[in-house]
């Protein structure tokens, strides 16, 4: 058993450095396949730097080494936490998107539990009952996935802050200006898992242990929180292990449309630099943010199903 349960530690960690390493070297590639002269890159392109100070740079930098040379000498940096310095503003990357960090890991944790309450309301109202309700909300649904977070981050500014006055246009100076952001980000998500939420609910109201328990007495709202809603969830857990993708790219336009600081603002004004350390570095970040999220997944697998509880399932 101890083997067992070693070789699966041992395998996930593999394939987590995998995973890492594969979204850094296709970092890298992506920065080497860039048209033009890196060096010019870094100077700006109304640069007319001499060709001393240019060759002074390529040294400096190491864009005169062979390209292997300069996978591994990335490679070696980000294995000691070296994300790189920032060509724009000579600082290291790795303190730039510390500064930006926490604006955008609020953002994404007020949206993600935005996101899940109303797809817990959603579905555990419409699964199996009420059928215009349910088209109703199926539709609303569909429409939350389908409009861009831009546009809906515009409708609700407009309406909210510029009409009603209730929230702030832009910033992120309290809670309050957390909230159309939040919501914004929300919107979609909570239309992609109340959608699976409530297939898994309809799937799991016709099972047998459903009728047990409204033989003991449950009343039909808690046969569906305690039963139903827990029996539907693995699916739904499998869905929010790739919304950390779904988050990162969405904190671009929101950010930008909301005038917070953030990630995605960093982001976004790197790729209209041409600041390929930050853009490598967000990169990575990502795939770390999906490697972590995706362990905590395969945790809550265990807390929502008991079957899986056993080494053989572990493995």
């Amino acid at each position: 058993m101890p083997r067992r349960v070693a070789r699966a530690i041992v395998a996930r960690l593999l394939a987590a450095v995998a995973v890492m390493l594969g979204a850094a070297t296709l970092a890298f590639a992506a920065l080497q396949a860039l048209p033009g002269d890196p060096v010019q890159r870094l100077l700006g392109p109304m640069s007319q730097a001499p060709e001393e100070v240019r060759a002074r740079i390529r040294a400096d930098y190491g864009f005169d080494r062979p390209v292997i040379v300069q996978y591994l000498r990335y490679i070696g940096g980000l294995a000691r936490g070296d994300l790189g310095e920032s060509y724009q503003s000579q600082q290291p990357v790795s303190r730039l998107i510390g500064d930006q960090l926490w604006p955008t890991v609020q953002l994404a944790l007020a949206a993600l539990g935005i996101a899940v309450v109303l797809a817990v309301v959603s579905a555990v109202a419409t699964a199996g009952r009420w059928p215009w309700l349910r088209a109703l909300a199926w539709a609303g649904e569909l429409t939350a996935v389908s409009t861009p977070g831009f546009w809906v981050g515009i409708v609700l500014l407009t309406l909210f802050s510029f009409q009603l006055q209730i929230f702030p246009v832009a910033g992120a100076q309290d809670l309050s200006s957390l909230v159309l952001p939040a919501l914004t980000l929300a919107l979609a998500i909570a239309g992609m898992l109340a959608q699976v939420l409530r297939e898994g609910m309809e799937a799991a109201l016709t099972q047998p242990f459903v009728v047990t328990a409204r033989a003991r007495g449950l009343s039909q709202t808690a046969v569906r929180l305690r039963h139903v809603l827990r029996h539907a969830a693995v699916p739904a857990v499998t869905l929010t292990g790739w919304l950390p993708g779904t988050l990162i790219g969405g904190v671009v336009p929101i950010e930008t449309v909301f005038g917070r600081p953030g990630v995605g603002s960093l982001l976004l004004r790197a790729v209209s630099t041409a600041d390929m350390p930050v853009v490598m570095a967000v990169v990575v970040l990502s795939a770390f943010v999906f490697v972590i999220i995706s362990a905590v997944v395969d945790l809550l697998y265990l807390v929502i199903d008991p079957r899986l509880r056993t080494v053989e399932a572990v493995v």
